[in-house]
């Protein structure tokens, strides 16, 4: 794991709430130079510590109306039965993240649809019939209490 200093955090926290900063404007904030800024930067995109940048896209402005959490169970627990499934969930684009979990359920999986039938033809032709799912179980997203892509870096010392 690479070690981070306050500046890097400063940095990493810059980046995660304004993404299109200019390196002047970063270097601004953080007190470095131009220069410096960019070597930092540029290392913390080496070392993996910056992974990408991307856009955050309103999933309701382009018609992607409904999310649910879904919890899957798998029939068996054997090394093919989890690869077969993880090559299923790679290819479908609906599902947006999946992690495996401890306790009851073996997954969870947070899906984007256009709406039910849409949810409804992901769940019966593809979910269900992905060999390997003993159960699903699935509850629907209401309203967004708080979501945030960034890390909550304020917690971690440099």
């Amino acid at each position: 794991m690479p070690s981070l200093d306050r500046t890097d955090l400063r940095l990493l926290a810059e980046l995660q709430a304004h993404g299109r900063i200019t390196n002047a404007e970063l270097a601004e904030r953080v007190s470095l130079s131009p220069s410096a800024c960019l070597r930092r930067v540029q290392r913390l995109e080496a070392e993996g510590v910056i992974s990408g940048y991307a856009a955050q896209v309103d999933p309701q402005a382009v018609g992607l109306g409904l999310q649910a959490f879904v919890r899957v169970q798998l029939a068996k627990h054997e090394a093919s039965a989890i690869e077969r499934f993880v090559a299923h969930v790679g290819e479908w684009e609906e599902v947006v993240a999946c992690h495996a979990l401890t306790g009851d359920m073996d997954y969870l999986m947070h899906v984007y649809v256009a709406d039910l039938e849409h949810f409804s033809r992901f769940l019966l032709d593809r979910l269900l019939n992905a060999s390997g799912v003993a159960d699903v179980n699935s509850s629907f997203v209401l309203r967004t209490v708080k979501r945030s892509p960034s890390l909550p870096l304020g917690q971690l010392s440099g």
